[in-house]
């Protein structure tokens, strides 16, 4: 072993941060102490190593960005505003001190990105790396998957799609080289999340809202059975997507239909809305009825899914 765990909870804490405003106390008590205001928002993540994430495609500073980006695209999601963030961390006790800075550092910058500090969490030893997260937020009003109305139209805050075909780069060791599969790639490792649209959402009172981590097909069925009504998708409006044509040409060469990774892939992290006049770009309507249309591939969708 290359550390104990007094060492890396040092290198943690001065990476992290232990005096935030909002936080009388940090890291380095049993618990941290931390203001609160009105109603608070709660969510978590693990990632786990070989199922989330693979050291041999991602740097540890990818892969911590990765799981802070989960943790606060949820909080988004939900109408909330990311403050506190607890990290417990398995090791197994090979990885380099550099590693572990590296991936504190990951986190440090996602979370600083919306404003969120870690303030706490756990370490252990394990057969392999486990990184869960929690993340505590302020809402006003929550924002649910139930607040889809008729009459509403249906918005992404981006073309998903991108990371399913970054995994499939990697997956499949392709040598492929263009700026489309490097974009692909990057996106797989660490997903660029919509945060400012989602707080401008938030801001004009968007009516349903959530965050595409597992497939389009999947979250707008969600939606619309929480919300009891219908959602209609167009495809013409996805072609629109000023980055539809490069994924489609991304999809060519690999021989993939690329609505495959556009409606069943996952963690693009990209936000799926319902409402009036929203930003991004609209890509149906919402009627009354029940069910979800307009997201037909070719073949069953392949969705992400922990259990067989």
């Amino acid at each position: 072993m290359n550390f104990d765990e007094a060492q890396v909870i040092a290198t943690v804490a001065s990476i992290f941060g232990t005096t935030h405003k909002g936080v009388p106390v940090g890291i380095g008590d049993d618990g941290a102490v931390v203001d609160t205001h009105g109603k608070s928002v709660i969510t978590t993540d693990m990632a786990v190593e070989g199922t989330h994430f693979d050291t041999g495609w991602s740097g540890a500073f990818e892969i911590g960005r990765k799981i802070t980006a989960a943790n606060c695209a949820d909080v988004f999601a939900m109408g909330g505003t990311p403050e506190y963030l607890v990290v417990a961390l398995a090791l197994t006790g090979k990885e380099s001190m550099e590693w572990i800075q590296d991936l504190a550092a990951g986190i440090a910058h996602e979370a600083a990105s919306v404003g969120a500090v870690v303030v706490g969490g756990d370490l252990a030893r394990a057969h392999s790396k486990v990184i869960s997260m929690t993340a505590v937020g302020s809402v006003k009003d929550p924002i649910l998957r139930s607040g889809a109305k008729p009459g509403d139209r249906i918005y992404l805050s981006s073309l998903p799609g991108w990371s399913a075909a970054g995994y499939l780069l990697l997956n499949s060791a392709s040598t492929l080289e263009s700026d489309a599969a490097q974009y692909a790639r990057d996106e797989f490792c660490a997903p660029t999340v919509d945060y400012e649209i989602a707080q401008e959402w938030i801001r004009k009172g968007v009516h349903s809202l959530c965050d595409v981590s597992d497939a389009l097909v999947i979250q707008g069925a969600q939606l619309s059975s929480a919300s009891a009504v219908k959602f209609v998708f167009e495809q013409s409006k996805f072609e629109s997507h000023p980055e539809f044509n490069q994924l489609s040409e991304l999809a060519r060469g690999l021989e993939v239909d690329p609505w495959q990774w556009i409606f069943s892939g996952g963690e693009d992290h990209v936000f799926l809305a319902t409402g009036k006049d929203l930003s991004g770009f609209e890509i149906g309507r919402v009627e009354a009825g029940t069910g979800v249309e307009g997201l037909e591939m070719k073949k069953a969708p392949d969705t992400w899914r922990h259990f067989n």
